[in-house]
């Protein structure tokens, strides 16, 4: 499980140190080879690549006719890419996710369960700013009677 925000920075290359903290288990559940794609809210998915290849063919079995589905299609598929984690526990951010995210030195890696969210530290801030609870919706039904 990974969870926890980690504020870091990409090198001049564009990679990106793995935490200490999340290193074994990503080397034990995959061997350091993960899938990074890109995600509606502008910020990065980083999934083990075992973890991702399911949700890559639940996508991919759905029907391209949907315009919709094709869209998602189109981003959580289209974007992916396979990446090594290196001798130091680096990955590479592929330049066009780099680009989708506007990911520049100071970015934020948000461990969510079985993934992780790669933002860039000023929308990262900016979305935490506005989060202040549910708004005028109220609680989303899923959550009625959840507690903490």
């Amino acid at each position: 499980m990974f969870r926890g925000v980690a504020q870091l920075n990409l090198d001049s290359k564009g990679r990106l140190a793995v935490p200490a903290r999340y290193r074994d288990a990503v080397l034990e559940r995959c061997g350091g080879r993960l899938v990074v794609t890109a995600d509606s809210d502008r910020c990065l998915l980083i999934y083990p690549l075992p973890d991702w290849e399911p949700i890559e063919q639940k996508l991919m079995a759905l029907s391209s006719f949907n315009a919709q589905i094709r869209e998602l299609q189109r981003r959580l598929v289209g974007y992916a890419e396979d990446v090594q984690m290196d001798a130091a526990a680096r990955i590479l951010v592929p330049p066009a996710l780099r680009e989708f995210a506007q990911l520049d030195k100071n970015v934020v890696l948000v461990g969510q369960g079985s993934k992780f969210e790669l933002w860039n530290k000023d929308q990262w801030q900016e979305l935490m700013d506005k989060a202040d609870g549910f708004g005028t919706g109220g609680l989303p039904p899923e959550l009625e009677g959840f507690s903490l």
